[in-house]
């Protein structure tokens, strides 16, 4: 799967969001100052080119929708996210964040229940 450009991202955020949408729908979405009508147009077909997204025609009006949940592309770029910058060592990533983010106590102790109930799942 291919990795989103900054603005591409933007586009399937609000896509993921509103289900379905016309270039209109996308537009007001965005905060201001809000992109040009012709560029988020762009960008969505380049995300139909890339396989994201699917539309509906209406004559000449598109109703454009989601081909890929954000689940799935979430998974994908975080297990890229974690080959590339932490040698696919989950155990890296989590420290990493741990002392970036300075996580308090408590979050530490939900992580740690999150963990405790996964492993839970698996016996």
């Amino acid at each position: 799967m291919k990795e989103l450009t900054k603005a591409e991202e933007q586009v399937m955020q609000i896509l993921w969001e509103i289900k379905s949408g016309f270039i209109k729908d996308i537009l007001v979405h965005f905060p201001e100052p809000k992109p040009a009508y012709t560029t988020v147009s762009t960008i969505v077909r380049i995300l139909e080119e890339k396989g994201f997204v699917g539309h509906k025609a209406y004559g000449k009006a598109h109703e454009y929708y989601p081909l890929i949940d954000k689940s799935t592309y979430t998974r994908v770029m975080m297990k890229g996210i974690m080959l590339r910058y932490f040698g696919n060592s989950l155990r890296q990533m989590v420290s990493f964040f741990s002392h970036e983010k300075g996580l308090t106590a408590s979050e530490l102790e939900e992580l740690k229940r999150i963990i405790e109930d996964e492993i839970g799942s698996k016996k």
